[in-house]
C-alpha cells in the first residue's frame, strides 16, 4: 500500500470516527439532544426511506456536492441505528461493517475464491444461489410462492412490491386469459370502492382502495408500463404546473378562487406543452 493510500485510509477512518463520536454525543443522557434521545429504530424508519430516495434523486439530478450531502444523510441513519442498538448491547457499527464485508466475500467467490465466471449473468446466478443457501431458502417452506411474495411485501415499496407479486403470481399461471379480464377486474374493484365509500367503514374503504390500486397495477403490467415511474412523472408534472402558476401571480395561490386557479392551471399546462414541443 502506498503512503498516499495509507494517508487517505487514515483520514477516512478519522472522519467516520468523528461522525460516530458526534452521534454518540447527541444520544448521550448527559448533555445530548432531547430529539435524538427520544428516537427509536422504529421512529427513524421513515427517515431511512426518505434519505435513500433523496440519494437516488441527487444521483439522477444533483451536483457532486448534493450527492455527497445526501450520502452523508443516509450514512447518518446507519450510524444512528447502530448507536441505538449498541446502547442496549444488541450490535455495533463494527458488527454492521464486518457483516457486510464478510457477505461480499462469500458472495464473490470468483474474486475471493477459486470460482470461474464468464460474464455478469453468471455472477448474478452465483449470488442468488449463495444468498438462498445463506437464508435457508432451499427448504420446502421457503420455496412456497406465498413465502417469496410475503418477503416482497415486507421489504419493497408498495408499488414495487405489488408489481413483483403480480409478476411472480402470473408466472405460475395465476393470470387472466386476456386483457379484457383485467379491465373487467378494474371496473369491478372501482365499483366496490365506490360502494364502500358510500356505506362502509373507513377500514373497508381503505381495503377496497388497495384492491383498486392493485387492479391498476395489473393493467400496467399487461401494457408493460412502470407504475412507479408513471406516478413519479405525474407528481413532477403537477409540481411543474404549480411553478408556472406561481410565476405569473402576484398573490399566494390561496387568495384565488377555484375558477381562477383552474384557469391558471390550464394556462400553465398549455405553456409546458408548448415548451416541450419546441425542444
Amino acid at each position: 500500500m502506498t503512503k498516499d493510500k495509507e494517508q487517505n485510509n487514515a483520514e477516512t477512518l478519522a472522519a467516520l470516527q468523528e461522525l460516530i463520536d458526534v452521534v454518540a454525543k447527541l444520544r448521550s443522557p448527559d448533555g445530548g439532544c432531547p430529539w435524538d434521545l427520544a428516537q427509536t429504530p422504529e421512529t427513524l424508519t421513515p427517515y431511512v426511506i426518505e434519505e435513500a430516495y433523496e440519494v437516488v434523486d441527487a444521483i439522477k439530478n444533483g451536483t457532486q456536492a448534493e450527492i455527497t450531502e445526501e450520502l452523508g444523510d443516509l450514512l447518518l441513519q446507519v450510524v444512528l441505528q447502530a448507536q441505538i442498538a449498541r446502547e442496549s448491547s444488541q450490535f455495533s457499527l463494527q458488527d454492521v461493517a464486518q457483516g457486510i464485508a464478510q457477505k461480499l466475500i462469500r458472495r464473490h467467490p470468483h474474486v475471493f475464491g477459486d470460482v470461474s465466471v464468464q460474464n455478469a449473468e453468471e455472477v448474478r446466478q452465483n449470488w442468488e444461489q449463495i444468498k438462498a443457501e445463506e437464508k435457508g431458502e432451499a427448504s420446502p417452506d421457503s420455496q412456497k410462492l406465498s413465502t417469496k411474495l410475503s418477503r416482497y411485501n415486507r421489504t419493497l415499496p408498495p408499488l414495487t412490491a405489488a408489481m413483483k407479486i403480480s409478476q411472480k403470481a402470473a408466472a405460475v399461471g395465476f393470470e387472466w386469459e386476456n386483457i379484457d379480464g383485467v379491465w373487467a377486474k378494474f371496473h369491478e374493484e372501482l365499483q366496490e370502492f365506490q360502494q364502500a365509500l358510500a356505506a362502509e367503514t373507513p377500514e373497508r374503504q381503505q381495503a377496497e382502495l388497495g384492491d383498486l390500486l392493485f387492479a391498476v397495477i395489473q393493467l400496467a403490467r399487461w401494457y408493460n408500463l412502470d407504475p412507479s415511474a408513471a406516478l413519479q412523472g405525474t407528481n413532477q408534472r403537477f409540481v411543474q404546473r404549480l411553478q408556472k402558476m406561481e410565476a405569473v401571480v402576484s398573490r399566494p395561490l390561496s387568495d384565488y378562487s377555484l375558477d381562477e386557479l383552474e384557469a391558471l392551471w390550464q394556462q400553465a399546462k398549455a405553456q409546458i406543452a408548448k415548451e416541450s414541443n419546441q425542444e
